[in-house]
């Protein structure tokens, strides 16, 4: 069994730098690192009055950990705008409390370019951005900015199948 059906020639797995992240539909450029798609539910522990010596345990509330996406610097200013929708510097009355949530996709890759898998990740508001990192004249890399996403809840697209690598 190789984990594939469509692709039975295939053996390994999909590559984790090959990826695209939307958001209102629209592919944002320049992504380079998106944090892992995790979530967590508590555990309830219970005993049964007449058996105290065995614990039970059952599910409880489920959260979802929220999403780091980093990108080099450009002039593009869609992160700063989607931040700038929950908080700027005039005043609280600068949120845009209609349009701060946003629903984005994130697309894993094969190596053709086409969509493996697909995630659709809801309720999702920036709570830090980070404009500027920390600059350094010794260090030779890009400058990168980064925005952690809180997601209220995500799936994964059931609807897409495997795609035909032949």
């Amino acid at each position: 069994m190789t984990g594939f059906t469509v692709n039975a020639h295939r053996y390994d797995p999909y590559k984790n730098f090959n990826f695209r992240v939307l958001i209102d539909g629209r592919v944002v450029l320049g992504v380079s690192k998106v944090s892992a798609l995790k979530r967590t539910t508590e555990v309830v522990k219970h005993q049964s009055g007449g058996v105290n010596t065995f614990e039970y345990k059952s599910p409880g509330r489920t959260k979802y950990e929220a999403v780091t996406m980093e990108r080099g610097i450009t002039h593009d200013r869609d992160f700063e705008a989607w931040a700038n929708s929950v908080y700027t510097y005039a005043n609280d009355s600068a949120t845009d409390l209609a349009n701060y949530k946003k629903d984005l996709t994130l697309e894993v890759l094969n190596l053709k370019g086409q969509v493996a898998m697909r995630y659709f990740l809801h309720g999702c508001w920036v709570s830090e951005f980070t404009a500027v990192p920390e600059l350094d004249a010794n260090n030779n890399g890009v400058a990168i900015e980064q925005i952690k996403i809180e997601v209220e809840g995500w799936e994964r697209d059931t609807q897409l199948g495997e795609p035909s690598e032949g």
